[in-house]
This record gives structure tokens, sequence and C-alpha cells, in this order.
């Protein structure tokens, strides 16, 4: 990469001590007061460790993503209001802190999202955000106007580059969806650091992304970046947090942990001679296992709810979601439903039970054939000299979907879906059945990862899951001998033909290239597509891949694509 603002005119390098704290924060959408109340007890405690400057998140008053609540002019009062209420803690310690502002001119959108400098009880200086990614999960050009104008913020002897997010995303001009690099125009200037606040969502390749990035600017730029970002789950979106210092060197002179909340202050002139590499762990299965403990935790939490309840086939999917419920939220604050039908075997339901008990979860047995049976008695008239077929699989499903629903309705705990990604995939899932549920807990896991997920859960915590749930040939045990390769490819073959066509978006030529069988691709993509109406009627995916299902894969319905 090109290097040419290394051969900057550069000021002499005065040694002046400036400690700049950095605030990984979970916040709450639309919960001001409750976001301001962590940002003033973060400047309090960062007062308390020295710090000069302290420096909050993208889009901190409101949360990320606040979506169309920006639309409401009271929204964006309440979120001025917390800035003047920071402003007014700013004595003795600046603050960077990241809402959205109003644009005054009436060409444009009506709203910048804007980073603020504020020091000394007022205002200083509000740099507005550039570059508005609207892919995948982002949709930010639907709101905000981008910067025209850049400006360095002095303080204390120190010229800061204030960017926020996206902005330190296009090196260069080299990424091809922008025509500006913010930073490209801020060097003139002469900055003698960078400040990034940014909303980064979490998938299990973003972290090491997120560092490839910095070292990248740092390459061309040749300052020190201090980049601050979310912790926390808001519905299916999770952070990860990882802030960190990338030193003058190149190197990561910290990366802060991941899914934790805190501040940590760091001296300029300790980074200026940079010299230490510490970063987090990036292993793929145990970063989703804590986004998923910490996805459920959040969603219930946030949304003022405090019990679960799970369907406990004695299948491996719905033994992992239990696990990483009962983790979540304690183990008293899960309910599992054992519901064996006539096809369930003996081994099933022995296996559930123990998995209950290894929990300490409340666990309860209704078997649903009685049910069943009446319900086919009612049905015979119509299903008169009719063959079983997938009517009768359904069924079964739907009654344990109406059984799950009515305990969460009379008692209050919220139906967790144990669907996982591949079934989601190919639409091997019943609506209004085993679809149910308001969140999808591994929606974003392919089976393949969730044995490899159940591996580790054992380890972690002492084989809380039976060997024999995760050894057995996975069924949903909706007709005699029912195995999931009737339906379906073995899933070491099918998940990663669904991998090419979802999260790289090969389409099947390019698939049928890389040597895969050509009917089993497009046997494969077809079932894919036929099956996006039952992906826009389950609940919402907790994402933990670089493309999962819900707002960040848009889909039409109808549609003959591969069809």
């Amino acid at each position: 990469m090109q290097r040419p603002y290394l051969t900057r005119t550069t000021r002499p390098h005065k040694r002046q001590h400036m400690k700049i704290a950095l605030a990984q924060l979970n916040y709450h959408i639309g919960n001001f007061s409750g976001n301001l109340q962590k940002m003033l007890d973060a400047v309090d405690q960062a007062k308390g460790m020295g710090a000069d400057l302290i420096v909050f998140a993208e889009l901190a008053t409101t949360g990320y993503p606040p979506r169309d609540f920006l639309e409401f002019d009271d929204f964006i009062r309440l979120a001025e209001d917390s800035v003047e209420a920071l402003a007014r803690a700013a004595d003795g310690i600046a603050i960077v802190v990241g809402s959205p502002s109003r644009n005054p001119v009436p060409e444009g959108k009506d709203l910048y999202n804007s980073a603020f400098f504020l020091e000394d009880g007022c205002v200083k200086a509000v740099q507005h955000k550039t570059l508005l990614p609207t892919y995948d999960i982002f949709d930010e050009y639907r709101y905000f106007e981008p910067a025209s104008r850049w400006q360095v913020v002095a303080f204390r002897g120190k010229r800061i580059a204030l960017t926020i997010c996206e902005d330190i995303w296009n090196i260069g001009n080299e990424n091809p969806l922008y025509t500006r690099c913010p930073l490209d125009e801020l060097m003139p200037q002469q900055p003698d650091l960078v400040l990034n606040l940014s909303a980064s969502p979490f998938d299990y390749t973003h972290a090491a992304e997120r560092i490839r990035i910095l070292k990248a600017n740092v390459a061309r730029y040749g300052l020190p970046i201090f980049y601050v970002n979310h912790v926390g789950a808001q519905t299916e979106i999770i952070f990860d947090g990882g802030s960190m210092v990338a030193a003058p060197d190149g190197r990561i002179f910290d990366e802060m942990p991941y899914f934790e909340e805190g501040v940590r202050v760091y001296d300029l002139d300790e980074v200026m001679q940079g010299g230490v590499q510490r970063e987090q762990p990036k292993e793929k299965i145990p970063l989703i296992h804590d986004a998923l403990v910490t996805g459920i935790r959040n969603y219930f939490h946030k949304l003022g709810f405090r019990q679960a309840i799970v369907g406990l086939s004695g299948g491996l999917d719905s033994a992992v979601t239990a696990v990483l419920a009962a983790e979540a939220l304690g183990g008293q604050n899960v309910r599992v439903l054992l519901m064996p039908s006539q096809f369930s075997s003996e081994g099933s339901v022995t296996d559930a039970r123990q998995l209950a008990q290894n929990l300490g979860v409340q666990y309860d047995l209704i078997p649903i054939e009685p049910i069943y049976q009446q319900y086919m008695r009612s049905l015979e008239p119509h299903f008169w000299a009719t063959p079983f077929n997938v009517a009768e699989e359904n069924l079964q499903a739907r009654i344990r979907g109406t059984l799950l629903m009515a305990l969460s309705n009379k008692y209050g705990p919220i139906l967790l879906n144990t669907t996982n990604k591949s079934e989601m995939a190919v639409g091997y899932g019943t609506l209004y059945g085993d679809l149910c549920g308001g969140l999808s807990v591994i929606g974003d896991v392919y089976k393949t990862e969730v044995y490899e997920l159940a591996e580790y859960l054992n380890e972690r915590l002492g084989g809380v899951i039976p060997q024999n749930i995760i050894a057995k040939p996975p069924s949903a045990e909706l007709r005699p001998h029912q195995k999931d390769t009737d339906s379906l490819p073995p899933y070491d073959q099918l998940d990663p033909i669904l991998y090419q066509y979802i999260e790289r978006r090969q389409g099947p030529a390019e698939i049928i290239a890389m040597g895969y069988d050509e009917r089993l691709v497009r046997r494969v993509l077809r079932m894919v597509n036929i099956n996006e109406f039952k992906r826009y009627q389950t609940a919402p995916v907790l994402r933990v891949s670089p493309k999962a299902f819900g707002m960040g894969r848009r889909m039409p319905i109808v549609a003959k694509y591969l069809a």
C-alpha cells in the first residue's frame, strides 16, 4: 500500500502527556436516561483515572441502530438533551460522543450522524460522518446526509481528527462503494491522532477484519488511532466491543475484551512509542458462543423479560439452545417442555430429561399422541383415502408449537426458536410449529457448526449435553424411523453449498465450478429460494455470520431465479 502521508511536514513532537479514555458500553436504543447515566458514570470513572479526554461510541446517546425512530422529532430532541447534559459534565475532562444532529440546510437529509467534541461545558466542535453504509444490515443513507466539510480539533496542544465508523474503511479511495476518503481530506491539516467512534456489529470474521483496517490506516497515515465500539445486543444485531488503540508502528497497542463493558485509559506518549502488541483471542466457536449468550441475555433484559421456554426434543439443536439459554438467563429462569409423540424414540425422551436435570431447569412432559389422534379423527373425513405425508408430520409440529405458546401466554416465558441455519435455509421447518418463537437463537449457525458448539459447551460445562444427543443421527421424529437425510443431503455436503450461496453470494455456475455435483447444487439452491416465504415469518435471528437471514439479506419471495 502506498504511504503518501508519511513524508508530510511534521512538527517536532512536544512531550505533553495526554490521557485518553475509551468507554466501551452497552447502550439501549431509545433509553436516553439509561444511556446518559452510563456515560456520566464513565466520565466520573475516567476522571478518577486521570483522563484528559473520554471517547464514547457512534450514536451513543440513542443506541444503534435507531432506525425509523430517527424520523421522530421528539427522539432527536431527547438526543440533543443528552448532548447538553454531557456538555455540562465536560468540566476538567473533554468528552467526545456520537449523536444525531440536525441539518440546517433544507436540501438533503434532515440529519447528520455526528461526533460532538465537548469541553468546558459547551460544544467545541462537531464532525459529521462522511461514509454512510447502505449494505447488509446498514441503511444509514435512509436517514443521514454525508459530511462535506472536515476540520481537526485542537486540544491540549494536539490536533485531533474525528472520524465515525465507516469513515476509516475507505483507505485512499480503495473502497469502490465510496468516492471520498475522510482522512485524506483531513491530512493537510496535519492531525496528531485519530479518534474513531464506531458501531461495528459482530460476526465471527469481523474482529480480525477491523484490526486489518486499523493497521492499514496506520500504514498509510502514520498516526495512532483510538477506536471505540459498542458492546451488547440490539435485537438480532450483536456488538462485541473490541475497542482498541493502534500505535504508529503498526501494532495493536491494546484491544479491549469482547462482550464486556469497560473503560480504559491510555497515555498518548506511551502509545506513540508503540512496541506492544495486545490482541484478544479470535477462535470462531468461542466467539459464536459468547455472542449468542450476549444476544439472548440482552434481548430478555432490554425488553424486561426474565424467563424463557424451550421445546426439548432430545435432539441437538434444542439441547444447544437450552444450554445457551441457561447460561444467559440462569437455569432457574429456563423452562423446557418435552412433547413426545408415538414416533419419538424412548432414547430421545430419556436424553431430554437427562439434559434438563443436568441444567437444573424445570421440565414438564406432555405427550402429544392423544391430541394428535383427536385432530386426525376430526380430519378423517377430509383426509380419507390419502396417504400419510407432510400434512400429518406438520400437524405434530404445530401441536407442539401450540402447547409451547400456551405455556408462554399463561406464565410469561418467551419461547426460543431452536431451528438452525441449515434447516432455515432449505425450509426444513414448519410454520406455526417448530418455527414459532420470539427469538431465533441458532438460526445463523449451520448444523455442522452446531455440532462444534455442542462439543465446546461440553468442554466448558463438564459434559452437560448427553453424548447420545450428539452422536445419534439427526431426526425430526415425525414418522417411523425418520432421518434428516431422508429429505436433505448430509449436512457435511449441504452446509458448504449453503455457505457459498448465502455468505459468498456465489451462483450455481460458480459453485458447480468448485467441484460440487450439479444436480445437488441446483436442488439445494432451489430449496433455499422457494422457502423465502417461511423466513419472512420467523423470529429475529441472532446474527453471528457475515450474512445472516433477516434484515441483512433481503430477497424477494416471488422470484424465478434458480426456481
